[in-house]
C-alpha cells in the first residue's frame, strides 16, 4: 500500500461557515451567552473554540471566556506515547468551570476516546451546569458510547484514513483533509 495524496473536504471557507452554524446552535442550544464558556481541547480544538468565540462575538455583541484542556495525562494510551509525550497547557477561563454552561471543542470525533478524557478532566477541576460536545468533524465509528451535541460536517471514512483539521497558527491554513491509504 502506499499513501493517497490528501483530499481537501472542506477548505477555509467551508470551515468558517461550519463554524458560524456552530456558534449559532451553542446559543440555541444554551438559551444565549449567560455562564457560557468555550473550553477547546488541545491543540486544534484550541483554535476552533476561539473561532467559535469569534463568531459569537460578532452575533452577539458579547465576549465568551474561553480555556484550554490538554488531555496528556488522562488518556488511557499513555505508555503508548513514549516516555516524553507533548503536554500542552490546561487553563481555564476566569472564574472556573462550577455552576457554568461548558462547550467543550474537539476538532475531529472518532473513537470517543478523547472526549472522555477531556469530561474526565473538566470533572477534576469542578461541576459544570451543562457540558455539552462540540466537534468540526465527526467521522463515526465510536468505542465508546459518546456523541457530540453540535457537530460541523460528518464524514463516514475507512479505518485506514485519517481526517486531519488544519487551523492556520498550526499548519498555516485552514482546512479538512482526508489521507490514507490506497492499493496500487
Amino acid at each position: 500500500m502506499t499513501p493517497a495524496e490528501p483530499t481537501v473536504l472542506m477548505d477555509g471557507a467551508d470551515v468558517r461557515r461550519a463554524i458560524d452554524r456552530m456558534a449559532h446552535e451553542v446559543l440555541e442550544k444554551l438559551g444565549g451567552t449567560g455562564r457560557l464558556v468555550l473550553i477547546g481541547v488541545q491543540r486544534r480544538g484550541v483554535d476552533l473554540a476561539d473561532m467559535i468565540g469569534e463568531s459569537i462575538r460578532a452575533a452577539e455583541g458579547t465576549q465568551v471566556p474561553t480555556g484550554t484542556l490538554d488531555i496528556t495525562f488522562y488518556r488511557d494510551d499513555l505508555m503508548a506515547l513514549g516516555p516524553r509525550p507533548l503536554v500542552g497547557e490546561t487553563k481555564l477561563p476566569p472564574g472556573g468551570v462550577d455552576d457554568r454552561a461548558v462547550v467543550l471543542v474537539d476538532d475531529v470525533l472518532y473513537t470517543g476516546r478523547t472526549a472522555r478524557a477531556a469530561l474526565n478532566e473538566l470533572m477534576d477541576w469542578g461541576r459544570p451546569a451543562r457540558i455539552v460536545l462540540c466537534v468540526l468533524v465527526d467521522r463515526g465509528d465510536r468505542e465508546l458510547p459518546i456523541q457530540p451535541d453540535i457537530v460541523g460536517r460528518e464524514f463516514p471514512v475507512l479505518p485506514n484514513q485519517r481526517i486531519d483539521v488544519l487551523v492556520p497558527r498550526l499548519d498555516e491554513e485552514l482546512a479538512v483533509v482526508l489521507s490514507g491509504l490506497e492499493r496500487r
